[in-house]
């Protein structure tokens, strides 16, 4: 499934000034991490947020959200918001902004590389 190039783009515009977010190719869309765990992404034409259960809970509550679905089973602690709840800035970096903040709250997660060394150093005694 592709993804929105021009949501992408206004999404890396509203998370440029962060050096600890990384893009990388998942559920067939785009995913944004930070610090190693998944804060938001895009699957079509819908924003894909993690933003923890009890945030669901409110965000599910307003338009334009819907819990995260497209195994054909609602993932906890995920939401999307079709195009509709993104027609400003403003509101993308609030949605944004709740993402990260929850990300915040996740312990980091080792690199590949850091992990791959630690697996070669285990070997190699």
């Amino acid at each position: 499934m592709a993804y929105d190039d021009l949501l992408a783009q206004r999404v890396r515009d509203v998370l440029k000034a962060r050096a600890d977010i990384s893009e990388r190719k998942m559920f067939g869309g785009l995913a944004f991490m930070l610090d190693g765990n998944m804060c938001c992404g895009l699957v079509g034409n819908d924003l894909m947020l993690r933003i923890g259960e009890a945030g669901c809970e409110a965000a599910l509550e307003r338009p334009h959200v819907r819990p995260m679905d497209f195994t054909g089973r609602p993932m906890r602690g995920m939401i999307f918001i079709d195009a509709a709840g993104l027609k400003t800035r403003s509101a993308l970096e609030a949605w944004l902004a709740q993402a990260l903040s929850h990300a915040q709250t996740l312990p980091k997660k080792a690199s590949k590389a850091s992990v791959a060394a630690t697996r070669t150093r285990r070997t190699k005694r």
